[in-house]
Formats: C-alpha cells, sequence, structure tokens
C-alpha cells in the first residue's frame, strides 16, 4: 500500500468561510473512488520536543499502491482542489510511504 501524507501550513488570515472552502475540498479529495481510505484534521494537541504542531491540516490518504496514486495526482477532482486552494497555503509538505 502507499500511504500519502500532506501537511498544510494556511494563511493566518483566511476567513472562517475561506477555511469551510478548504475543508469541503479536503473532503472531495477522501471521496476520489481511488483512495481506499482517508483523513483530515488540525494538530493534536500533543506537546512533545520531537512533535511539530505548526501546519495548519494534515491529510491522510491510502492508497492501493503507487499507481492509484499517481494516477490521483491528476484526477479532475484533485486538480479542481488546487486550483481553489492553493492561495490559501503558504507552504504544504507531502511525506509518502510504501507501507508493507
Amino acid at each position: 500500500m502507499h500511504s500519502h501524507q500532506v501537511f498544510f501550513y494556511l494563511n493566518k488570515e483566511l476567513s472562517n468561510s475561506a477555511l469551510l472552502e478548504f475543508e469541503e475540498g479536503l473532503d472531495t479529495l477522501i471521496n476520489i473512488p481511488l483512495v481506499l481510505s482517508g483523513y483530515y484534521g488540525k494538530p493534536a494537541n500533543t506537546n512533545r520536543a520531537v512533535v511539530d504542531n505548526a501546519y495548519s491540516y494534515g491529510l491522510i490518504l491510502i492508497f492501493k499502491d503507487i499507481a492509484d496514486h499517481n494516477l490521483y495526482q491528476t484526477d479532475p477532482i484533485h486538480q479542481v482542489f488546487l486550483d481553489k486552494n492553493a492561495a490559501k497555503w503558504i507552504r504544504v509538505l507531502v511525506f509518502d510511504i510504501e507501507t508493507k
């Protein structure tokens, strides 16, 4: 399996409606048929030296394999999400893991 983890650092001045639109966009990503399971949320209240809680939202998507992940990258729903939301973040970090 393939785990795709995305950490969004959003602009601090986003309105509540812009944040809602962003969350609605995350929902669309989770519902892309290639995604086996998906979750998103804000940083947990875990305050330890090894934990980075500086991001605004995290997204975890699980795919059958890297081929499905690659198809997801060009999926029209993903492209619409990028078009509607890219201006909302100042940084994005992605961690992809081939799981066993």
